[in-house]
């Protein structure tokens, strides 16, 4: 918009490309637009590409579903698969979504892979903690006991 006011003016096309830092060629196109389609024919232009798949009211259903968790769903257990995800984005929309198109779509919404912590689960916190603090310290080298190991003797013998 700044190089169409400039233009406006009688700004010649190479001062107002020199000055904004762009291409001779970008300006005239700027130019050519300007005469025929005035200011308004040099707004953003609607986005290309393939539409969304997904409405907005449809991805903020699906942001619901996974915070919820896969056992509200039905899983029989807690972890969200690509698989499963994809399952989910299908009831929800009735759109398919391979596995790589499921990714991309969470990484565009700001989620990120995270691994299950894998832990006994007749893992028990108390022994794990009294062993931390009372055998542990008994087992541990100390630099004493090892200065005093490797120390040789000055006396001749």
């Amino acid at each position: 918009m700044h190089g169409a006011r400039l233009l406006q003016r009688g700004v010649t096309a190479a001062e107002v490309a020199r000055r904004l830092a762009v291409s001779r060629t970008s300006v005239w196109r700027w130019a050519q637009t300007l005469a025929a389609r005035g200011r308004t024919g040099l707004r953003k232009a609607p986005r290309t590409g393939r539409p969304p798949r997904l409405s907005a009211a449809q991805k903020r259903r699906m942001i619901v579903a996974l915070k919820a968790g896969a056992q509200a769903q039905g899983y029989a257990s807690d972890l969200w698969t690509l698989a499963r995800i994809a399952r989910l984005i299908e009831t929800i929309s009735g759109q398919r979504y391979s596995e790589s198109g499921v990714w991309r779509l969470l990484k565009r919404l700001n989620f990120s892979c995270q691994r299950p912590v894998g832990r006994a689960l007749q893992r028990d916190e108390e022994a794990i903690r009294r062993g931390k603090e009372e055998r542990w310290p008994a087992l541990k080298k100390t630099a004493r006991a090892k200065a005093a190991r490797s120390s040789f003797s000055t006396s001749p013998g």
